[in-house]
């Protein structure tokens, strides 16, 4: 289950985040990810919540902000949303496609004390 890396990478963000701008606790944590980033988010809310237990961000309230997934093909030279990795081009059918939005996460704001 990778995604209590990513919730220690999380964590790490936070922490560092705090040294540099010396607060007390975190109240929120506003995340953004991608329909392509291949996060199970149910498993990493579950991750944040025993990764966060005793520190700085426990009880922290969690908001998702999900990004679609978008794609450049290069059959029909279209940028055109993609809902899935594998999908054919929703134009054209192709499927010489680059995905270039909706495959990060990304820790967008801490709302803090």
């Amino acid at each position: 289950m990778h995604e209590i890396s990513l919730a220690e990478g999380i964590l790490a963000i936070i922490e560092r985040q705090r040294r540099e701008g010396d607060f007390g606790c975190v109240k929120s944590v506003q995340l953004e990810i991608g329909q392509l980033a291949g996060v199970e988010v149910e498993a990493l809310l579950f991750g944040m919540k025993a990764v966060f237990r005793d520190t700085v961000a426990d009880g922290a309230e969690i908001e998702l902000i999900s990004v679609g997934g978008q794609a450049f093909c290069f059959d029909c030279e279209s940028q055109v949303p993609l809902a899935k990795r594998g999908e054919a081009c929703p134009g054209c059918g192709g499927y010489r496609l680059h995905v270039n939005d909706g495959d990060q996460m990304r820790v967008k704001s801490l709302e803090v004390e």
